[in-house]
């Protein structure tokens, strides 16, 4: 087995069943791996499919502030977190490209309309079971991008709340326990990393 070879080249679909499309689509794949050994072997996971995403970290050189947003996640409930979740803002690219998709979620969730927003990186964010992947942005805002008070889509069942406050007290809220979403936390490092309030 050569480091070269395709991943692709070592996968073999057999069976593929649908075992729920009721919100997003949760499948059951048998399949024949290729393994290191050069060994085929038969496997079987489920993946969920909610299609892709992708989240912005606003931020001020201005007022070295960021804008975060706090709302009850279900999933989050049930796993024992007693709280709403700060978040930075997210949504999923449904039929748009990333960077239309992060420009209107930005407008609906924090009322904010930013001028200029850039793609940093990708990345999966749960790969053994759910096959989204993330675009993450970083974008500068300032006062008078900011067009209405934000909230998300009350038909959507979104209540959102806008959160600013300066970069190092949502770091320190890492420490803390009170922000623990994953792409925040990356976003909030990447922030500091970068010197992007510099």
């Amino acid at each position: 087995m050569t480091q070269a070879s395709s991943i692709k080249d070592r996968v073999r679909i057999k069976q593929v069943e649908v075992l729920s499309d009721n919100w997003y689509i949760l499948r059951k794949t048998t399949y024949d791996y290729l393994g290191r050994n050069g060994q085929w072997r038969e496997l079987t996971r489920e993946t969920y499919d909610r299609g892709n995403g992708a989240t912005i970290l606003l931020y001020s050189k201005a007022k070295q502030t960021v804008v975060l947003t706090r709302q009850f996640r279900f999933p989050a409930f049930v796993n024992g977190h007693d709280g709403l979740l700060i978040e930075t803002c997210a949504g999923l690219l449904d039929n748009d490209d990333p960077q239309t998709c992060i420009r209107k979620e930005t407008q609906e969730e924090t009322g904010y309309v930013v001028q200029d927003v850039r793609k940093v990186f990708e990345a999966f964010m749960s790969p053994g079971s759910v096959t989204e992947r993330i675009h993450f942005f970083v974008g500068e805002y300032f006062d008078e991008d900011k067009q209405h008070e934000g909230g998300g889509l009350e038909a959507e069942g979104e209540e959102i709340e806008v959160l600013e406050m300066p970069l190092d007290q949502a770091l320190g809220m890492i420490e803390t326990g009170e922000i623990c979403d994953g792409k925040t936390i990356m976003l909030l490092q990447y922030a500091k990393l970068h010197r992007l309030l510099d």
